[in-house]
């Protein structure tokens, strides 16, 4: 009973309605919506083009893609991964999150999954962006000005994908309520051109029947042989994109689109395979390089339609899949799994965040994508190697869920046993895709990877020595620090960031700052906590004194809409504290304007820390804290994310407090004197 009210209640915010299932067309069925464009295609250029097409081609293949959205995207993702959510939230991550008390060792599998859905969301947008700018030349007044010349075609994509993500910035707010209307009219599109051709040939419904898909591929026919799973998974790639997407639309109103989506893209599909059996013999088809049958079997006064519909869908689902790739980044920085970047929420919805180096990382990926394919086809070929990986990631953290979070005893064996079979099928009919370019998405993969494991590692070592200490045992060093003339006042005040959120406690690396390096002397030193709200406008702050007039803990309570200006919120808190008398009237003597006012100089000091030379860890420990360090000076600067670049800001430089290696006591020799 707890776990359905935790459920319930999780899914609270987003009910069922019809304005939230326009969202989720929009939002979530993107990537797999946008398939029916590529999947057939792919299925008769692996079994040798449009002469090799026969009736047990087209029912057989058809039949493996049916069966294979059915299990996977139906039964794994809709019916059993949607139930594992974290506070509403999916995706890998989130699951990851459920279960990471069951073993330290999971971290393995959610690190490669999360990397390998990444790295094929890079390739995602080429893909399909491409081969909607290809259905131009099914239009003959189109053809004749575009040709033949594949220059021309990836001139387009590459306009239309660089600017898809210099928008991002600006965000998709005002244009994005007319996504889902949009994707709606695409699939009323799928689903009625398939229709058509569905009726002309009736006798394509027997793809429904499994026996069909299995007989195929076995069979002597089946030219491509168990790599014709590689194409048909084409058609289940958006699945984990859907499971991740469910935290911003809810469980429950996927359940309720689902159902129209499906039949949308099965007719699709099978619509395309009834008009290739009523057309294989067709030798007009024979002469047409790249035949893409989705394009090809509508009538040509349509082509121009489908291929503007086409493509803003195609535009649709990169949209999707760039706003996916920015929260995983966001919930992997949460997890320690990757170092924290600076982040902006352009629409009033939290969900929609714009991470500026995601951003261009990813678009540098595309446009490298679609300069070395070239083609759809090319792309095709190296499409859903990465995705076969998440999935397999997906099962195993789907067991651990469901055999001890849910208390299930067989269920979650003959499920993992299952879908691991399954999808171990489909990772082995994809590896050849390794030498067709599947390469790239591996290697993008093991970087994205690579990066979390160092991260991961160097944070673990810093944990290990992370502590925080009583700030009121240190006040009396403080109030001495204040009035010693002994040291040159560094500034009147002194501000640290922290992350920490205990009121009562410092980090020991502040506490080393001021006191054990050259004592910070300061008229006061402020601590400041920046505390992320869900709630998108709140502006609030707290402050600690401590009973004194020279400590203060200060926490700014700021809305994810809420530029982070921590220079500029801190002088209003200062100003504040002044005219209540909680901070003495500090003197400023120098300065452009007439009235200085009471509040004397600021100077922030950002703490990064430093392993040093004689530190005694492993060397594997010092690679990857060496390398977390490299990391985090590619992610940017502190002083950047919370709005000091034209302030007084200093980086220092602390110790790791690890061990030291013993060293010997060396020899005091004469002046004169010599070894």
């Amino acid at each position: 009973m707890e776990q359905k009210a935790k459920e319930a209640a999780s899914h609270a915010a987003i009910p069922v309605s019809i304005s939230a299932m326009l969202v989720t067309l929009g939002v979530v069925y993107g990537d797999i919506g946008t398939s029916p464009m590529y999947v057939t295609k792919a299925l008769v250029a692996g079994n040798g083009g449009i002469g090799s097409v026969t009736e047990e081609f087209v029912l057989g293949a058809l039949s493996l893609v049916v069966w294979t959205v059915t299990l996977l995207t139906t039964i794994k993702y809709v019916l059993i991964s949607l139930r594992a959510d974290n506070h509403g939230e999916g995706g890998i991550f989130a699951l990851y999150s459920l279960v990471k008390r069951c073993g330290k060792w999971l971290i393995i599998p959610a690190m490669l999954g999360g990397a390998a859905l990444l790295a094929d969301g890079i390739l995602t947008p080429a893909v399909t962006v491409t081969t909607a700018i290809e259905g131009l030349r099914t239009i003959p007044a189109v053809h004749a000005v575009l040709g033949d010349d594949q220059g021309r075609v990836v001139a387009i994509t590459l306009a239309i994908i660089i600017v898809l993500f210099l928008v991002q910035r600006i965000g998709t707010a005002k244009i994005g309520h007319a996504f889902g209307p949009i994707m709606t009219l695409w699939f009323l599109f799928l689903g009625g051109t398939g229709l058509f051709f569905v009726f002309q040939h009736p006798a394509v419904l027997l793809c429904l029947n499994p026996v069909r898909g299995i007989a195929f591929l076995l069979s002597p026919n089946n030219h491509a042989g168990i790599m014709i799973l590689g194409s048909c998974f084409l058609a289940t790639t958006g699945a984990e994109a859907l499971y991740s997407d469910m935290g911003h639309v809810g469980r429950g109103n996927i359940y309720a689109t689902w159902p129209f989506v499906k039949c949308c893209l099965l007719l699709s599909y099978m619509g395309q395979g009834a008009w290739l059996m009523n057309n294989a013999a067709n030798p007009e088809l024979m002469g047409i390089a790249d035949l893409n049958p989705f394009y090809q079997m509508l009538a040509p006064g349509l082509r121009p339609f489908a291929v503007g519909l086409s493509t803003v869908a195609a535009i649709i689902a990169s949209q999707a899949l760039i706003t996916g790739a920015f929260s995983l980044v966001s919930e992997a920085s949460r997890l320690d799994l990757m170092p924290h970047m600076q982040v902006f929420y352009p629409a009033e919805t939290k969900g929609q965040l714009y991470i500026p180096m995601v951003n261009n990382v990813m678009l540098v990926g595309c446009v490298i994508v679609v300069l070395l394919f070239q083609n759809s086809a090319h792309m095709e070929a190296a499409y859903g190697l990465a995705i076969t990986l998440t999935m397999m990631c997906t099962t195993l953290l789907l067991f651990f869920y469901l055999h001890e979070e849910r208390k299930l005893k067989v269920a979650p064996w003959i499920f993992a046993a299952f879908f691991l079979l399954l999808e171990g099928f489909f990772f082995v009919s994809s590896l050849t895709k390794f030498f067709h370019g599947g390469y790239f998405t591996i290697l993008m993969a093991a970087l994205i990877m690579g990066i979390m494991v160092c991260w991961y590692n160097g944070t673990a070592v810093e944990q290990r020595q992370f502590t925080l200490l009583p700030l009121r045992s240190y006040l009396p060093q403080l109030k001495r620090l204040r009035d010693d003339d002994r040291y040159e006042r560094m500034s009147d005040n002194i501000v640290y960031l922290t992350k920490d959120t205990h009121t009562d406690y410092i980090d020991r690396d502040i506490v080393y700052s001021i006191l054990d390096k050259h004592p910070k002397r300061a008229r006061a030193w402020w601590f400041v906590n920046v505390e992320t709200m869900d709630e998108p406008h709140t502006f609030a702050y707290s402050v600690e004194t401590f009973g004194t007039d020279y400590v203060f803990r200060v926490h700014l309570y700021l809305g994810y809409k809420i530029n982070q200006r921590v220079n500029a919120y801190l002088r209003q808190v200062v100003q504040d504290l002044a005219a209540t008398g909680e901070l003495p009237a500090q003197t400023h003597d120098y300065s452009v304007y007439k009235d200085p006012g009471n509040i004397g100089t600021f100077k922030f000091v950002l703490i990064r820390k430093l392993l040093a030379p004689e530190s005694d860890v492993e060397p594997s420990e010092r690679t990857a804290i060496t390398l977390k360090y490299i990391i985090r000076r590619a992610a940017g600067t502190p002083a950047r994310w919370y709005g000091l670049e034209n302030s007084n800001v200093s980086f220092e430089y602390v110790p790791l407090f690890t061990k030291f290696k013993a060293v010997n006591k060396m020899q005091r020799l004469a002046p004169n004197e010599r070894p």
